[in-house]
């Protein structure tokens, strides 16, 4: 297999972290990728560095946007960029272990899979192992997904000529779980590559840092992206935060 792969990873102020997180893409041992960066109007170093590392490497595309308009706007100006059969998200501050697109993309086709994630393990932000490891249901069906958002964005990868090019809507949060509940809507299940690759980072600033911020956010899924009820809503979130607090927890280990 030597298919392309576009990987998208918009970016925004993340000069502390993107030289690395590019790197880590530079090291993969399977080689036949495009990196499509879109900047959402950074104000510190973000652009040159992403720009060094372009002029060296022709696989790094850079495309910069007059205003910020958020990450779920970024991400989508980097699909309509991206010209490979899969498509692969890793954020700017987060990392993959080198062999991460070789064992994934063995993993689709030995499984004849177009969609799947893999586990994967947490780092501070100063890249120190936290020594925590997100694992998923071995077998993940769209029911488990509809309660709890399973896949790591910096693990996925689909099939573009399977689902075509899917956008969805640029909300400040949660676009890959609704993007995730969209595929699997299509497949029923999928499976996750059973082991990490890929090093997730855990920033102080980020609103993902603290899960009762995100409830809005999660609300907003049922309530705007399924278009259920405000009384309905309601109940789908509380069995979500069920799952959250009392499930999920299960699938977080200690390593």
């Amino acid at each position: 297999m030597n298919d392309l792969v576009s990987i998208l990873t918009p970016t925004y102020n993340t000069e502390k972290f993107i030289r690395a997180t590019i790197e880590s893409v530079q090291n993969q041992t399977y080689q036949n990728w495009e990196m499509i960066l879109v900047d959402d109007a950074s104000t510190d170093e973000t652009v040159k560095i992403i720009s060094d590392f372009a002029e060296k490497d022709s696989r790094i595309k850079l495309f910069k946007l007059p205003k910020n308009s958020g990450n779920g706007f970024a991400r989508n100006v980097a699909l309509e960029k991206a010209s490979g059969k899969y498509i692969a998200f890793l954020d700017a501050d987060d990392l993959w272990f080198p062999n991460k697109l070789k064992k994934q993309l063995q993993f689709l086709k030995t499984n004849n899979l177009p969609f799947t994630f893999s586990f994967y393990d947490c780092i501070d932000e100063e890249g120190n192992n936290l020594n925590r490891r997100v694992e998923a249901p071995l077998n993940l069906t769209y029911n488990q997904l509809f309660f709890c958002n399973y896949v790591g964005n910096l693990t996925a990868i689909y099939d573009a000529e399977y689902f075509g090019k899917i956008v969805i809507e640029a909300t400040q949060k949660r676009q890959d779980w609704r993007l995730w509940l969209t595929i699997l809507k299509q497949i029923k299940e999928t499976k996750p590559v059973p082991e990490p690759l890929a090093f997730y980072r855990i920033r102080k600033d980020s609103i993902s840092s603290s899960k009762f911020k995100l409830i809005k956010h999660n609300f907003g899924v049922y309530r705007d992206f399924h278009g259920y009820n405000l009384f309905f809503s309601v109940l789908l979130m509380m069995r979500f935060l069920f799952t959250q607090l009392i499930i999920k927890p299960k699938y977080i280990k200690k390593v």
